[in-house]
């Protein structure tokens, strides 16, 4: 079994919303959410994400990726989550900004998966 979740943490906020990220977006969308920060000069993030895999119950393993970057006002298509206001450390474009494929090689969810990819292989 495969299973896979992802949070937005904001260091000014000890790591919440976290993995309540789904639920803050849908309350406050993406205008609402950097307001959350407003009244800090930090504005850093962490994009994370956890793939957790069993093949029992004694078996459990579980893989995260981490991308470091700062939470802005919405920039790009609004057509895919919190993408809008999350722009990676080292990028001037948010997720929803940048090219699919260079997003793609940076993200949070596969730094995760090719550690599980990585932990399939060696099986």
């Amino acid at each position: 079994m495969i299973i896979e979740d992802t949070c937005l943490c904001f260091n000014a906020l000890g790591g919440m919303p976290g993995p309540y990220i789904k639920w803050f977006l849908s309350a406050l969308g993406p205008d609402g959410l950097p307001r959350l920060l407003a009244d800090f000069e930090n504005k850093s993030a962490n994009a994370v994400c956890m793939f957790g895999y069993a093949d029992s119950l004694e078996n459990i393993n579980v893989f995260e990726g981490k991308t470091a970057g700062q939470i802005v006002c919405p920039k790009g298509p609004r057509d895919f989550g919190w993408d809008p206001i999350f722009q990676p450390d080292g990028y001037s474009q948010t997720y929803a900004e940048m090219d699919k494929n260079e997003k793609n090689k940076i993200s949070h969810r596969f730094r995760a998966l090719e550690k599980l990819k990585c932990y399939l292989i060696q099986m």
